[in-house]
Formats: structure tokens, C-alpha cells, sequence
């Protein structure tokens, strides 16, 4: 067995080591998946889970929740890259094709720093304010954003442990700001969820009408009640004024 002198570029020229055997469209389709695609992967996945939160969601108040948490996800997103430029203006670790040669680099014009990756924390931070509000599209986010760490390392821009790291932020900044800001969001999303125009785009489940339906009903029940009880009460009266008629016939024959 191998003793590796330092795992972590060791790994790198593992993983790189695949982009220089393979076919140039498969370079090509990994750098557009990199830089690209599973991002918009993980949005069309959030779209997913909200389109499930407004339209399966029991009561306007589970609805609330969900949405909201989806609304931090973005947010979550964008802080924790916010937390990451002086992460990397302090550590300052250059990029590996800086410092190592023969890596296949896929990307050009990265010229920043390296630790954290900005792709990795985006990716994760995305998945998992996903999987706050639905399990499985999370999970599939989650798979997808470990992916995109990998496709970095794939494309020589980053090490392996940047990639650990931006996961890790991401993981961080989502899980450790969404109680307060959840406690922010919820009764900014509980007053749209309840206005006429716009509060289909947090709730629109079967029973968001239901109100106005039932109210309807119970009307037209008792209109029905109502009209049965004339129908009744015109039957009860006429008989009465057939069975008078005939006695006064019987009276003019007598």
C-alpha cells in the first residue's frame, strides 16, 4: 500500500489525472456541469420543492413555514459567500495549478484564491436549505452539490480540501443563521401568504378556498331547506282546500 506524502495533492492529480485521458466533449460537458449546470440543477430543484410546499401543504401555516425556508435558502447562499472572502483573504492559499504543474486545467481566468471553493459552499449551501424544507429533493441536492465539488478538483482549480471546506461552510451558514432568520422571514411570508393577490405564490392548496366554497354550500342548503319546507307547506294547504270544496258541494246537492 502507498504511503501518500500529502494526500491532498495526491488526490488532486488522481482526480485531474481522469481529465487528461478523457475524450475532449467529456472535458467540455464536465466544465459546463462545473461551472453551470448543477447549479441550475439545485434551482429547478428549489422550484420543485416550492411548487410541493403551495400545493400539498395541509394548512396555510405549514405552507408558511416551508416557504420560508426556502426563502433563506438564496439568502443562505449569498452569506455564506459573503463569509468566505475574508476566509480566503486570510489564508491565501494559491490556486494548485499555480503551484503544481501538469494539471490538466479545464477553466481559465482563475486567478483568486483558492480555499474555500466558492462553488462547493454555493452548491451545499443550496442543498441544504432545500433539505430543511423537503427530505428527498435535499438529499438529491446534497448528492449534486458534492458532485460540483468534484467536478472542481475534476477541472484543476481547486484541492480537495477547498472543496471539504466549502461544503463544510455551507453546511454551517445555513444551519447556524436559519433560526433567526427563519424568526425574521415568517411573518414577512405570513402577511403576503394572506393577501388575495399574491398569497397563491405560498399557498394554493385545496383548501386555501374552502371558506368561501363551504359558505356557498351551507347557503344553497338552507335556500333548499327553505324551498322544501314552501313545497311542504303548499301541499298541507291544498288538501285541506279540496276536501273544503267538496263538503260545500255536498251541502249545495243536499
Amino acid at each position: 500500500m502507498a504511503v501518500w506524502d500529502d494526500p491532498d495533492v495526491d488526490l488532486l492529480y488522481e482526480i485531474n489525472g481522469l481529465a487528461q485521458s478523457a475524450p475532449t466533449w467529456a472535458d467540455r460537458t464536465m466544465e459546463y456541469v462545473g461551472e453551470y449546470g448543477i447549479v441550475i440543477a439545485l434551482v429547478v430543484l428549489g422550484l420543485c420543492a416550492w411548487w410541493r410546499v403551495t400545493r400539498r401543504a395541509d394548512s396555510r401555516e405549514e405552507a408558511v413555514v416551508g416557504f420560508t425556508g426556502l426563502v433563506w435558502t438564496p439568502l443562505a447562499a449569498a452569506a455564506a459567500l459573503l463569509v468566505n472572502i475574508p476566509i480566503r483573504g486570510f489564508v491565501e492559499r494559491p490556486r494548485p495549478f499555480v503551484e503544481h504543474k501538469g494539471l490538466e486545467v479545464l477553466v481559465k481566468g482563475k486567478d483568486d484564491f483558492s480555499f474555500v471553493s466558492d462553488h462547493s459552499t454555493l452548491a451545499m449551501a443550496l442543498a441544504v436549505g432545500i433539505f430543511m424544507v423537503h427530505r428527498r429533493y435535499g438529499l438529491v441536492g446534497i448528492l449534486l452539490a458534492v458532485a460540483a465539488g468534484l467536478s472542481r478538483v475534476y477541472m484543476g482549480v481547486h484541492y480537495p480540501t477547498d472543496v471539504i471546506g466549502g461544503l463544510a461552510l455551507g453546511t454551517a451558514v445555513t444551519l447556524l443563521l436559519a433560526p433567526a432568520a427563519i424568526w425574521l422571514l415568517t411573518p414577512v411570508v405570513a402577511a403576503i401568504a394572506n393577501t388575495a393577490r399574491v398569497g397563491a405564490l405560498v399557498w394554493a392548496g385545496p383548501g386555501r378556498s374552502g371558506g368561501g366554497s363551504t359558505a356557498a354550500q351551507t347557503s344553497e342548503g338552507a335556500d333548499g331547506a327553505d324551498g322544501g319546507s314552501g313545497h311542504r307547506d303548499g301541499s298541507d294547504v291544498e288538501p285541506q282546500r279540496r276536501r273544503r270544496g267538496q263538503r260545500d258541494d255536498r251541502d249545495l246537492a243536499a
